[in-house]
């Protein structure tokens, strides 16, 4: 009885499983969001809306739920998973900080939105994916000069910012939506403020704070300079590792009342009937679950000049040709990407070649070289790494060999003074013996 139920278990999920995060579809189709309230899924429902027109599966649950879990016999039954929960202390099932942080490694997505008092679980998975939120659990971040206009003073914690990275992958190459084609529509935000490490290549400041911007309680007067200011507070991150994770310092930055709200940034005259924030996140999500920027490379191939077949081996000086062909996921089929900083490394300990790989619109990359003077295992190596998109490593090895002893040319056109004076001499002697013996 138990092996059937178990059979008929895996008859049930294997068609989602089939259809489940993969490197032919990489888009993430089927989300968990744990949430603190079920009242967010109201309150954030713009959001989510978002997502389930572009196609996702959204399965809402409580964090603490005791029957939640990323796995199933050993499969996941996600393809990304999104922390509205910034004050959990503990999840529910099967699901704790280290199964979310295997989830990411794995390859799978995340986005992670803390707050105010956010919990030490929601800092520890922060830290993990290479975000520092700041120590003061009720610290915000505050700005009196980059603040949004309210009809109340209030205490300048509602920041407005256009501070965007410099992307079109990650943000879109359209404009966040304005009131006038030369301004940007500032996004609003109010919650925590964190910091990345700057040697970490991996962790991309996607809005930042003004210069102006510092991080405090705002209820208690500073008796000692913030810890965190300026540029260096990040509102929004990203980290990748072919994986993609999307870290925010503030749940109100999804909400249905920051996406309505118009905003006019301290010191404009411009106020704009709507905040950036539904563009931005749209677009930012789109780039977090794969919709954009990933790429992959397919028909690796490298022969020698004039021929098609793929040899075992090189002699030294053989002309070879090597291609590749790079495509980039567009959220539905696979597109041909074009770009000219592409290279490929013919490689020993260093690389003795690195060109430049031509391109066509179709895709692919070719070039052509000769194969150096010198023998030994050799690797043809690509590693491509771009602002927003999936890194591209790839190596394949080849030998190289020096030219066998009846390869040589048979009279070497450099050798020609040498074979000269070697029949020379022997003409020479030739004659001096025949003149020595027999004249008197």
């Amino acid at each position: 009885m138990a092996r059937l139920i178990t059979f008929l278990a895996l008859t049930l999920i294997l068609p989602f499983l089939c259809n489940s995060f993969s490197p032919e579809k990489p888009t993430d189709r089927r989300v968990l969001v744990l949430l603190d309230d079920l009242a967010l899924k109201s309150s954030h429902s713009l959001f989510f809306k978002s997502l389930q027109s572009r196609g996702f599966e959204l399965d809402f649950k409580l964090a603490d739920d005791p029957k939640i879990g990323l796995q199933r016999y050993g499969q996941y039954i996600y393809d990304a998973l999104i922390l509205f929960s910034p004050t959990v202390d503990r999840f529910g099932g099967s699901i704790d900080a280290a199964a979310i942080l295997d989830f990411v490694d794995s390859g799978h997505d995340l986005i992670l939105a803390s707050d105010v008092n956010a919990s030490d679980l929601i800092r520890e998975i922060a830290v993990e994916c290479g975000v520092d939120f700041d120590e003061d659990a009720s610290a915000l971040v505050t700005d009196h000069s980059s603040y949004a206009v309210s009809d109340t003073e209030g205490d300048h914690t509602l920041i407005a910012s256009d501070d965007f990275i410099n992307s079109d992958v990650i943000l879109g190459s359209r404009k966040i939506e304005a009131s006038f084609d030369f301004d940007v529509a500032p996004v609003l935000f109010q919650g925590v403020g964190h910091t990345i490490n700057p040697a970490n290549s991996l962790v991309l400041k996607v809005l930042s704070a003004s210069p102006s911007a510092y991080s405090a309680n705002p209820s208690s007067k500073l008796s000692n300079p913030p810890s965190v200011t300026g540029s260096a507070i990040s509102l929004v991150s990203v980290a990748r590792n072919n994986a993609r994770v999307l870290i925010s310092g503030s749940l109100s930055l999804f909400s249905n009342r920051f996406f309505r709200s118009g905003v006019q940034k301290a010191g404009s005259s411009i106020k704009y009937e709507k905040s950036g924030n539904e563009q931005f996140l749209t677009e930012l999500s789109k780039w977090v679950f794969h919709e954009r920027g990933h790429l992959k490379a397919v028909n690796v191939k490298h022969h020698k000049a004039g021929e098609v077949d793929e040899p075992a081996i090189y002699r030294i000086n053989d002309d070879l040709e090597y291609s590749i062909e790079i495509y980039e996921w567009s959220g539905t089929s696979w597109e041909p990407y074009v770009a000219d900083d592409v290279q490929v490394q013919f490689y020993m300990m260093s690389p003795y070649v690195l060109k430049t790989l031509s391109t066509d619109p179709k895709g692919r990359y070719f070039t052509s070289f000769k194969v150096p003077d010198v023998y030994g295992v050799f690797q043809f190596k690509v590693e491509y790494n771009r602002l927003g998109y999936t890194s591209l490593s790839l190596s394949k090895q080849i030998p190289v060999r020096p030219f066998r002893h009846n390869e040589y040319e048979r009279f070497i056109t450099a050798a020609y003074p040498y074979y000269g004076a070697a029949f020379s001499m022997m003409a020479g002697f030739f004659i001096f013996t025949a003149v020595h013996l027999y004249s008197k």
